[in-house]
C-alpha cells in the first residue's frame, strides 16, 4: 500500500509522518506520531474517545482521513500539559472523581475544551450538550459535568481556557 507524507503541527510541535493512503487520523496519531492519548473506542464515531481538536475545532479522529491533517494544527489532550501542572480541566476531573477507568477522559476533556474555548461561562445544559457525543460507561455524567463547570469557573478566574 502506498504511503503518503503528511506534515502537521501536533500539540505545538511540527510533525511529519508517512501514512497508509486512506488511513484515519486516529491510527496515524497513535501508530506513526506516537500520541497515545486519543483512544480507540468504537471506531465508528459513536463514542467520542478519539476526539481531537483540528485548527481549534473538535473532530473525531477515527472518522477523519489522515491526509486532511496536512498543514493543520492538531491538539490532543497531551497539548494541555504544562510541565507538572495540570490544566484546570484535568485537575477538576481528578479532584471531582470524574474518571474511574479514564478511557473516556481524553475525549471528554477535549470536548469540554472545545466548549470552554467558545463559551467560557457555560450552563449545565450547554456542558451536557457539548459532551453528548462522548460515552462514559463507568463514572456517569454528573461528576463529569460538575468537573467541567468547576474548571470553567477556575478558567474564568484566570482569564483563559
Amino acid at each position: 500500500m502506498p504511503k503518503t507524507p503528511i506534515r502537521f503541527t501536533l500539540n505545538g510541535a511540527e510533525t511529519g509522518v508517512f501514512a497508509n493512503s486512506g488511513a484515519n487520523l486516529l491510527d496515524v496519531l497513535r501508530r506513526e506520531a506516537g500520541d497515545l492519548t486519543p483512544k480507540q473506542g468504537c471506531a465508528q464515531g459513536g463514542c467520542g474517545a478519539c476526539s481531537v481538536m483540528i485548527d481549534g475545532e473538535l473532530h473525531l479522529a477515527c472518522l477523519t482521513l489522515a491526509e486532511t491533517a496536512e498543514g493543520r494544527r492538531i491538539d490532543t489532550v497531551a497539548s494541555l500539559e504544562t510541565g507538572a501542572r495540570l490544566h484546570p480541566l484535568q485537575k477538576a476531573f481528578a479532584e471531582g472523581f470524574a474518571a474511574q477507568c479514564g478511557f473516556c477522559s481524553p475525549g471528554m476533556i477535549m470536548a469540554a475544551k472545545a466548549l470552554l474555548d467558545t463559551t467560557p461561562n457555560p450552563t449545565r445544559e450547554q456542558v451536557a450538550e457539548a459532551i453528548s457525543g462522548n460515552l462514559c460507561r463507568c463514572t456517569g455524567y454528573e461528576p463529569i459535568i460538575n468537573a467541567i463547570l468547576t474548571a470553567a469557573a477556575e478558567l474564568r478566574g484566570r482569564g483563559a481556557a
